[in-house]
């Protein structure tokens, strides 16, 4: 890019920007800088979340890159929650209303300075997808680095995760499975190095749908946060966002329909978490691209789950970076996906030709699949009549019919689940968690967790209006939209109503009469909370979850 044409020149060039000069100088910088692209660096390094505490390296590593491409860096922060340690109290409400102020964050820095080019370096659940729907939105050359998950614990010879062997080892504590000292000994092993959460879980399927748009450099994903690849790829990427601003490469040559489609294809054949639904949707109509509910079960339909991928298998993502990554998952579905342009310069076909698949036991081929549909399928029914979604990877239950146990917050049910009041055959109802009526759509991994641990996987559904973490198996259908907030039929439910989930048939029914039904919405006055601060904002603002959860 010539100096001229870029974006920058608002902020730096003419006699009339002698005082906007003199405050860069301030910054350090040299008249020699003024001359180059001004990059911004993204970074939400925090000592808080796990998955970002080693970000300060990147954050080097990437200024190095931009430095010795020809670019000016300035790295500016963003705040970063970790969905672990927010999990199970009213820290998660803050979680996905995170994701609008990161993309706002992102899209106000960026325009306030004229930046020519963006780095955006995240990792974990809703900081992943705000940038995502920045870079949708300002349209200008960037790049994303995810800056990779951590390794397994170690525990007599076993491999420890974090959902498995600490949320899931809440129930088996309390039902006497384990001893306090094993329970302490997860605590301390479970997670043994920076990076995000070990399995499938929501922030590494979104850095591997990152990754399969196009949008951060062939490798990305599953690059271990403790390994050197990954500082050397946050050089690279420091390099290739100063070649995008001198080419006039902006996102949207690379965030296409197609782009979308194999994101989508490499989530279901990875059995990834239901949240990619809800921030796809939200990127797709950033970028004005058509999405809805119904492609994702259409994709799931036709491309089969390959990865038999934690928490639904036993590989995590140390086994798939090992076997090849998201370039070797893209091979095996090679057939089954559309060309587009990436970041690195090459296109999808041309990083699927590079690749080799190491382990075809981590990823196994399209003709011998761990399951014919992918990892999501979505339900329609009265009880969801804009939809819902379900994990279908993660259970092995496909049809269940049970009884209702109604709990208007997460909180009532977890109580009655380590009470060991729910029983074989129940369908326990969590509401008033969606996007406007918890507000925040908060994750209900905790009680999902307990039931497994509690012995009851199998045995007992769960749905929702609130959301579930990526870590979330068994028959768990979250998303149900209208939610109880919007007096969808999940809020007329009653303790003892017949529930029926068919995932085959993607049908989830409350057996009640249309009389009944009626006469419940005759006398059905929503639940409504006292907000106060950012919440009361979002939860007047923000859409249905079969929308994105986006602000309209």
């Amino acid at each position: 890019m010539k100096h001229k044409h870029m974006i920058s020149n608002r902020v730096k060039k003419g006699v009339e920007r002698t005082p906007h000069r003199a405050l860069l100088f301030a910054t350090g910088i040299t008249r020699s800088h003024l001359k180059k692209p001004f990059i911004g660096i993204a970074s939400s390094f925090s000592d808080l979340v796990p998955g970002h505490t080693q970000m300060r390296t990147l954050e080097r590593f990437i200024e190095r890159g931009v430095e010795s491409a020809g670019g000016t860096p300035f790295i500016f922060g963003l705040p970063a929650v970790c969905d672990g340690i927010a999990m199970g109290h009213t820290g998660m409400s803050y979680s996905l209303p995170l994701r609008q102020i990161v993309a706002d964050s992102v899209e106000i820095v960026a325009e306030a300075h004229g930046l020519d080019g963006l780095v955006l370096l995240t990792n974990c659940d809703k900081i992943t997808p705000g940038m995502l729907i920045a870079l949708a939105r300002l349209d200008i050359p960037a790049i994303v680095v995810t800056a990779g998950p951590m390794l397994s614990g170690r525990y007599n010879g076993r491999k420890l995760s974090l959902v498995r062997d600490t949320f899931e080892a809440v129930g088996r504590y309390t039902r006497g499975e384990i001893t306090e000292q094993e329970l302490c000994c997860f605590e301390e092993e479970a997670c043994p190095t920076a990076g995000s959460c070990q399995g499938m879980y929501t922030a590494n399927t979104m850095s591997c749908i990152t990754e399969a748009l196009g949008l951060s450099l062939p490798g990305c994903a599953t690059a271990l946060a403790v390994s050197s690849k990954k500082p050397r790829i946050a050089y690279q990427s420091g390099q290739r966002v100063v070649a995008l601003v001198r080419k006039g490469v902006r996102p949207s040559a690379i965030l296409t329909k197609d782009a979308l489609y194999n994101a989508i294809a490499v989530d279901m054949a990875l059995g990834g978490s239901t949240n990619t639904v809800l921030h796809l949707l939200a990127v797709a109509r950033e970028a004005g691209i058509s999405l809805a509910l119904k492609d994702f079960d259409r994709i799931s339909r036709h491309i089969p789950h390959i990865c038999n991928m934690s928490p639904g298998g036993e590989h995590l993502m140390e086994d798939l970076e090992w076997a090849g990554g998201i370039p070797a998952v893209m091979k095996s579905l090679s057939s089954r996906l559309k060309d587009s342009l990436t970041v690195s310069g090459r296109t999808i076909k041309e990083i699927v030709q590079a690749a080799a698949i190491s382990d075809p036991k981590v990823i196994h081929s399209m003709k011998q699949p761990y399951h014919r549909e992918g990892g999501i399928a979505v339900l329609f029914g009265n009880l969801a009549a804009e939809g819902a979604v379900i994990k279908q990877s993660a259970s092995t239950v496909k049809k269940f019919a049970g009884r209702s146990r109604v709990f208007n917050g997460e909180e009532e049910a977890m109580q009655a689940i380590l009470a060991g009041n729910i029983k074989k055959k129940e369908v326990v109802v969590i509401r008033y968690e969606g996007p406007k009526g918890g507000p925040g759509m908060r994750e209900m991994l905790s009680p999902t967790s307990a039931l497994v641990g509690m012995g009851l996987a199998r045995d007992v559904a769960l749905i929702t209006d609130g959301r579930f973490s990526g870590g979330t198996r068994g028959p768990c259908v979250g998303h149900i939209c209208p939610e109880a907030a919007e007096k969808g039929l999940i809020g007329l439910l009653k303790d003892g109503d017949e529930i029926v989930i068919d995932i085959p048939g993607r049908r989830i029914e409350a057996r009640l009469s249309r009389e009944e039904i009626e006469k419940r919405q005759k006398v059905y006055r929503p639940l409504t909370k006292k907000l106060r601060g950012y919440l009361k904002y979002y939860a007047k603002n923000v859409s249905s979850a079969s929308e994105g959860a986006v602000f309209l």
